[in-house]
């Protein structure tokens, strides 16, 4: 599973919208939906406030 179906897995496993993650994690929610999406990938500083803020760690939201 690569990190934009991890992000996607871990807001819904928290019960957020994507608004909602943006606002506690100071990530815009345009680029998480473009992350979830697959537009982009994430750079390791977005994806370390997005674990953050999802309360998992870092490695959680990694590529493997």
């Amino acid at each position: 599973m690569d990190s934009m179906r991890r992000v996607a897995e871990w807001r819904h496993k928290r019960g957020l919208s994507q608004r909602e993650l943006a606002k506690v994690s100071g990530v815009g929610y345009v680029t998480i939906a473009r992350i979830e999406t697959g537009v982009f990938d994430p750079r390791l500083s977005t994806l370390r406030r997005l674990a953050k803020a999802l309360k998992v760690k870092l490695a959680e939201l990694m590529d493997e």
